[in-house]
């Protein structure tokens, strides 16, 4: 396997698979659960799931109080409409509007900088909605919404397109709460994941690297009590991984979330190190969760190629990830 350059999982990641598939075909001879697999955690599924049929509960992502998949894959198609959309062109600078029209009516902070890259100084802009609760404390979803530099065949329909979309259905949702009883809840939409030349320490997550460093300053980092980051989460073949890079405790935590709802096979069948925009804020002493799919098709065909597009994508993968987001946000509240 080629050493991946971009968002790469690390070299251990291979040997981590492995050991778990191993372990995992060891603990079902034995009729033990294994440390790490989808059989440690044993949680009670979600009320409206227990002892329904898997099809209908496919039925019932979409109902009040959950996501809405089919306007989160909408989103999706509206964002991959642009073309490529990598920092300083001219289809970026659409996609700002358009997340500016979307958040217009939020709570909306712009987290605007230059900053130099490979190609010279740049401007960039996160975007921050924010939904204020009850309790003190924040609790952060975030994905992002650049493309591929350089890259005039990659629209980017799960890697960009989805960690957009998906955050917009979110914000939606909690915007029609009106008021929350638990942590505020702040939707970030980071720019400048992508390398402009070669993925380095230097050369990627600009956006995430500038606001945790803003956040580690101001003494925002001190009240964030989760971070959690989505990216590539649209694939029609949903795997979301088990990212070593994580925060242990919040990845045991969105799990348990995703066996409330029954859709635990989608989750943590591979364990992988995942290089992606939530190292900053793990830096800055935030719990972390990079919920990614990074097996887009066969040995990861798809991705950063010119077939990441909206075909590939489903609305029941959107819901099922959001609604974890949503069930974990919950058990996040209940934390004492």
């Amino acid at each position: 396997m080629r050493q991946r350059k971009d968002k790469a999982p690390s070299r251990r990641a291979g040997s981590i698979a492995l050991m778990v598939v191993l372990f995992s075909w060891l603990g079902c001879l034995q009729g033990e659960p294994v440390p790490g697999s989808r059989d440690t955690l044993q949680a009670k599924p979600h009320a409206d799931t227990e002892q329904q049929p898997a099809n209908k509960r496919k039925t019932e992502i979409g109902k009040p109080g959950h996501i809405d998949g089919a306007r989160a894959l909408q989103y999706v198609k509206e964002v991959v409409a642009f073309g490529p959309r990598p920092i300083g062109s001219p289809a970026h600078a659409k996609l700002e509007e358009y997340l500016r029209a979307h958040l217009r009516a939020d709570t909306l902070e712009e987290d605007s900088f230059r900053t130099a890259t490979p190609a010279g100084e740049m401007p960039m802009r996160n975007f921050i909605a924010k939904f204020p609760g009850s309790r003190d404390g924040i609790v952060v979803i975030a994905g992002h919404y650049d493309t591929l530099y350089g890259r005039k065949d990659f629209v980017g329909a799960n890697d960009g397109g989805s960690s957009t979309g998906l955050p917009l259905a979110l914000a939606d949702y909690w915007r029609a709460q009106k008021k929350r009883s638990g942590y505020s809840l702040w939707v970030v939409l980071l720019d400048g994941e992508e390398a402009v030349k070669q993925w380095s320490a230097t050369d990627s997550v600009y956006g995430a690297r500038h606001l945790a460093a803003k956040w580690k300053a101001d003494g925002t980092a001190a009240r964030v009590k989760a971070f959690l980051l989505l990216d590539m989460v649209g694939d029609a073949d949903l795997n979301i991984e088990r990212d070593q890079n994580s925060t242990p405790w919040l990845e045991d935590l969105v799990y348990r979330a995703a066996g409330n709802l029954g859709y635990q096979s989608h989750f943590f069948a591979r364990a992988v190190g995942m290089e992606d925009d939530h190292l900053p804020f793990r830096e800055a002493g935030i719990p972390v969760a990079d919920l990614i799919d990074f097996d887009y098709g066969y040995n990861n065909v798809f991705w950063h190629s010119p077939e990441d597009k909206v075909d590939k994508l489903s609305a029941q993968s959107l819901a099922i990830v959001g609604d974890t987001v949503v069930e974990t946000v919950r058990l996040l509240d209940a934390r004492p």
